[in-house]
């Protein structure tokens, strides 16, 4: 016996052999149809009997195997079913004798045969034949079964005859010797009258008729022949048969304690047709031993819980435990036999199905280790294939899947082994497949991404290369390709630096004819091949959604509307709501995009492959909203850190767009990797709002761009910096040109400036600009361009600093006493020259060159398109960065004086700290020339003011509560009031550059209450001719002159009533004043006048007479008598102007 059949199971001992073979040409679809048919009718149940026939049907039998029937008799062919075609008459003879010929082939064995027709019909057909059936066709033959459950009970009658001829003591009869093939010719010449002899062919023909008992259906008989042919066999030392006994016991056992069976599917069908009670097996007959069987003892599944119960009721059965050791007697007797290879390896096949179904992997094992080193004949490959690959079943049915594993592995390298002339790629193929999980391999890279590596890394890439190659051999390289990604994204980190070389670069060599896609690849099997996205190539730590440019991210316009509603809640704290939002926050992003605009997101990415990586059109992967990914190549070093990639895109409509992840390709490779499936990827959230399109507005000025950033602490993100240095007091102009670059128009304009911080006290609008003129150009059209003339005024504190003044008093000039116009050319500069020498733009702080710095932020808000009807609108900011020179210093100021009472002349020490000739001048007075570094003083006359008609400043109306705040403020008010009468400018020619110099700031109380005009107006008119200058009134010599003193009250409230004296004298120019005139100037009247009381804006006058006796000037000076209510005002409401008055000779 040569050829093992490695699907034997215990169960098959009780089987009766039938061979089904086609006979002449039969095509195999037919005769597999048919063949199906009849082994679907594998149990029958005996008419008039309580037993059941099980069938074996095979379509192919080594007839060397036949020879072993005496042996095993379910190794014995006893019955031969036919399948032939036949359509005519003529060819009926030739097909009957062909299936005389395959009779022949068993006959020394057949109990029984048949011969199926299909196609022939007639006369031949009509003739009853009890060993053929005819059929019209394949698709009408519905006594098919039939006729097979027939010829199985013919089987069984033959089978029954010769159990009873067998089983029969005839002790007056020689028993035969059976043998098995190879004995014949080792028994030639014994003596067959010896006891020895005897015995041996009793014990033999006992275990024979325990086989045919097995096969009838009566256990419990062949269990009793069994045990006798043991006790036989073993007293004479046949080792060989009585290892068939000990087995035949072991079947026997394992059919009693196992009912469903142990070869898997086969068996459990076999169980599930029997309609007969397991006692129904029991057949009492004269010296049979009763075995009893309690069904209730049987589960459901028909394994015996407990076993050792039902072996003190079954004495001649074995305990689970007992036919294991049983087999392992009857292997070790079989080893002995060169020629029982077959025998024993098929023993231990069925000792491991037992040992499975008791879940006793260890003990399992070893019969398979045993069954592994069983040396058969040379086996051909495809046997080979076949062993391997029951071996590799077996220890899968046991558990030990790596061991089942390594053998699928080895049958599919005998697959292709080279003596095979065509070999087997497809097979080698789907056997290396199988063997995937026992390596901890599945073809799924998701599952590689959950915790530790499973599995010996070095074992699952040989297997991976294997079913590269054997996929390549096959003839599909898309196959491959697929199978060499998932070894390179899977295995990476267990290749060492050659190995990565030489699989990327093979990886290359395969795409370069048929690219890695992400498509699934399906199997001939169903086996269907998930994409491998290279999420390693190159590894992604940090994935990040970027906010558009300051100037470009969308603001959504306040109104009372979009105020959110807060969620109405008796809780204060609710932890439903907390967990709702937190979840929200981390989903969505609290900026958004804008459709039509380009938006980026920045990956954190690292190249783990010790060469240069480049990967091609890497792009973005998004949902929920139709999205333009514009892909990007990038080539990372070898073994980089971790490496910032911007991917950028243009998304085309408005909604929530949901970053998914990213594309690329690499290595010929196309992968989709999606962010959850990113291991321990950082991200701050993937969803973000997309906003309707708006207009895009680009600004450019007239200025040069600005080196200088604004103060970190300016709270806006500038995109454009200008700088421009002017002199103290300069005005320019700035140009800012306004395009609208985007696709939408531009509706709306808003500017507004903010001026930064600053210690330096800033005067005047520092920047002003009219906006009707640009607004009459909108809405401004894609790629139209506007200007907006912005004015620039640098306007700083005139005054000058401390430090000057210390300079100048250290040189021994007192400037309180400085000449009207004394030059400072030759006092300041020597101290300059003594200094560091100055930087480039000019020297340090406390040098009078030293420059100031004012900082503002144009703030340009604007919208239209879509995005205006939504509501978002663009902010712009435009930094302007003004470095202030000093022109003009005013060193000192006060104030002189005027021969009129509502003038004075205002002082002021003027210091050039320019490097520069320049120019003052004030309105109506001449210009003064200042040299670099000189000071002069300027007299400039002008008319006190008033200041109660100033208007009252919005911070007077109660903003500010402080008193000295509220001063502040008024003084201030006063200082631009008089600053605009002054008009103070200054030029300077060689740089043809000019601005004002303000006096604000620089006035302090004292000037102030100087230049105010006082609230009580006080008027003298002489002869109605008002006097209140140098001129002299003219009166003549003897007549009386009118004198009117005239008040007019300003103040907020009533004053008077008064009395004044007028007092007449002469002033010798010389120091010396004669108030003695009583003979020269004589007044009609009294010389005292009476005011009455004058409420507030009201006007009172007094009138009096002078005679002037003489000619000559005399001067009038009038003063207040001195009362509780005089005592009351200031001095200085009582300012009243001089009287000149020139008496003159009447002419005739």
């Amino acid at each position: 016996m040569s050829v093992p059949d490695y699907m034997q199971c215990a169960e098959d001992h009780q089987t009766l052999l039938v061979v089904v073979q086609p006979v002449g040409i039969v095509s195999e679809e037919n005769f597999f149809r048919v063949y199906r048919r009849i082994c679907a009718v594998s149990q029958l149940s005996l008419r008039d009997s309580q037993r059941a026939l099980f069938i074996r049907y095979r379509h192919h039998y080594p007839p060397e195997n036949n020879e072993w029937g005496d042996f095993q008799t379910h190794r014995k062919v006893v019955g031969l079913v036919t399948v032939t075609d036949c359509c005519s008459a003529k060819d009926w003879p030739q097909t009957f004798e062909k299936f005389h010929a395959q009779k022949e082939m068993y006959g020394s064995t057949l109990y029984d045969s048949r011969l199926f027709v299909f196609g022939l019909q007639g006369e031949v057909a009509e003739q009853p034949r009890p060993d053929v059936a005819f059929y019209p066709s394949y698709d009408d033959c519905d006594s098919l079964e039939k006729r097979i459950e027939d010829f199985i009970e013919s089987l069984f009658i033959v089978l029954e005859s010769k159990r009873l001829d067998r089983a029969t003591d005839k002790s007056g009869d020689k028993i035969p010797l059976l043998c098995v093939p190879f004995e014949k010719k080792d028994f030639v010449g014994l003596d067959t009258d010896s006891r020895h002899y005897k015995k041996r062919c009793q014990g033999r023909m006992r275990k024979h008729v325990g086989d045919l008992c097995l096969q009838a259906g009566m256990l419990q008989d062949s269990l009793v022949h069994y045990h006798m042919a043991v006790e036989l066999l073993r007293s004479v030392n046949d080792f060989l048969w009585l290892g068939a006994a000990l087995e035949g016991l072991c079947s026997a056992s394992v059919i009693y304690h196992y009912p469903g069976g142990t070869g898997g599917k086969a068996g459990a069908r076999r169980l599930q047709g029997s309609s007969l009670p397991v006692e129904a097996a029991n057949r009492h007959r004269p010296g049979a031993q009763e075995v009893l069987i309690d069904p209730g003892a049987l589960t459901t599944n028909g394994i015996n819980p407990d076993t050792s119960a039902e072996i003190g009721r079954a004495k001649n059965c074995l305990s689970p435990e007992d036919i294991i050791d049983k087999y392992k007697e009857a292997i070790s007797y079989y080893s002995k036999y060169k020629n029982a290879g077959v025998i024993e390896l098929e023993a231990c096949v069925k000792a491991v199905r037992v040992l499975a179904i008791q879940k006793r992997s260890m003990e399992a094992s070893e019969f398979l280790q045993n069954a592994v080193y069983i040396n058969l004949r040379q086996l051909s490959e495809e046997e080979k294939i076949q062993r391997y690959s029951i071996l590799s079943e077996l220890y899968e049915l046991i558990g030990f899947h790596r061991k089942s594993a390594f053998f699928k592995r080895v049958a599919a390298m005998q697959c292709v082994a080279p003596s095979i002339a065509e070999p087997g790629w497809r097979a080698c193929y789907k056997l290396l497949l199988e063997t995937l999980p026992g390596y901890s391999l599945s073809l799924d890279p998701k599952d590689f991404n959950k915790g530790t590596h499973r599995g010996w890394a070095a074992v699952q890439m040989r297997l991976l290369h294997e079913l590269v190659y054997a996929s390549r051999r096959m003839g599909n390289p898309a196959l491959s390709v697929r199978h060499l990604s998932f070894l390179l994204q899977t295995m990476l980190d267990f290749l060492s630096d050659q190995e990565k070389k030489d699989v990327t670069q093979s990886l290359e060599n395969y795409t370069s004819k048929c690219p890695g896609t992400m498509e699934l690849i399906t199997l001939p099997d169903g086996l269907v091949l998930p994409p491998v996205p290279f999420t390693k190539l190159p590894i992604v730590k940090c994935v990040k959604l970027l906010s558009l440019p300051a100037s470009l991210r969308p603001q959504k316009m306040k109104s009372l509307l979009d105020q959110s509603v807060p969620v109405k809640s008796p809780f204060i704290y609710s932890p439903i709501i907390a967990h709702s939002r937190g979840e929200e926050k981390t989903k969505k992003i609290d900026f958004q995009w804008v459709q039509g605009d380009v938006c980026e997101v920045q990956l954190m990415v690292y190249n783990p492959m010790p060469f240069e990586l480049r990967v091609e059109n890497m792009g973005l992967l998004t949902s929920g909203v139709e999205f333009e990914a514009l892909p990007a190549a990038l080539s990372l070093p070898a073994e980089s850190g971790l490496y910032p990639v911007t991917l950028v895109g243009v998304p085309q409509t408005t909604g929530t767009i949901t970053v998914n992840g990213y594309r690329t390709t690499v290595f010929g490779v196309f992968s989709d990797c999606l962010l959850e499936n990113l291991p321990g990827i950082k991200t701050s959230g993937s969803s973000v709002e997309v906003t309707p399109a708006l207009p895009r507005l680009q600004i450019s000025t007239s200025l040069p761009r600005s080196a200088h950033s604004l103060q970190p602490s300016s709270g806006d993100e500038v995109s454009t910096n200008v700088s421009v240095q002017l002199y103290n007091g300069e005005t320019q102009q700035l140009i800012v040109t306004l395009e609208n670059i985007g696709m939408e128009p531009l509706e709306t304009l808003e500017v507004t400036s903010r001026v930064l911080p600053t210690k330096e006290k800033v005067f005047g609008d520092f920047l002003s600009w009219k906006l009707e003129e640009t607004l009459a150009q909108f809405p401004l059209q894609p790629g139209k361009v506007a200007t907006l003339a912005i004015s620039i005024k640098a306007k700083l504190d005139f005054s000058c600093q401390e430090n000057l003044l210390q300079d100048l008093s250290d040189d021994g000039i007192s400037v309180s006493g400085l000449p009207l116009s004394s030059p400072f050319r030759q006092v300041v500069r020597p101290r300059m020259d003594n200094r560091s020498a100055p930087g480039p733009e000019g020297s340090k702080a406390g040098d009078p060159s030293h420059l100031k710095t004012l900082e503002a932020i144009l703030n340009f808000k604007y919208s239209g398109g879509p995005g205006n009807t939504e509501g978002y609108y663009r902010n712009l900011s435009l930094g302007l960065h003004v470095e202030v020179e000093p022109s003009v210093f005013f060193t000192r100021v006060s104030t002189l004086p005027a021969t009129s009472t509502r003038q004075c002349h205002l002082l002021l020490d003027v210091f050039n700290s320019t490097e520069h000739e320049l120019t003052v001048s004030a309105r109506r007075n001449e210009e003064l020339i200042l040299h670099a570094g000189e000071c002069q003083r300027m007299a400039i006359q002008v008319d006190k003011f008033n200041f109660e008609n100033i208007p009252e400043s919005p911070g007077e109306k109660g903003h500010f509560a402080n008193p000295r705040q509220l001063e502040e403020e008024r003084q201030e008010a006063r200082g631009l009031e008089i600053n605009s009468k002054l008009d103070i400018r200054w030029r300077i020619p060689s740089l043809k550059r000019s601005g004002e110099a303000s006096v604000e700031g620089l006035l302090n109380q004292l000037v102030l209450e100087h230049l105010q005009l006082a609230p009580l107006q006080w008027d003298v008119l002489v002869d109605g001719q008002l006097c209140d200058c140098e001129t002299a009134a003219a009166c003549p010599v003897g007549d009386p002159v009118r004198l009117e003193v005239r008040l007019t009250n300003r103040s907020p409230r009533s004053v008077g009533p008064f009395a004044l004296t007028v007092v007449p004298y002469q002033d010798h120019q010389n120091g010396v004043r004669n108030y003695d005139l009583q003979d020269t100037v004589s007044f009609v009247g009294s010389s005292t006048f009476h005011l009455g009381t004058v409420r507030p804006s009201e006007q009172s006058a007094c009138l009096g007479a002078l005679l002037f006796l003489y000619t000559g000037d005399f001067f009038l000076h009038i003063r207040f008598q001195e009362d509780s209510r005089s005592k009351e005002l200031p001095p200085s409401w009582f300012c009243l102007p001089s009287v000149h008055v020139r008496a003159l000779e009447v002419q005739a």
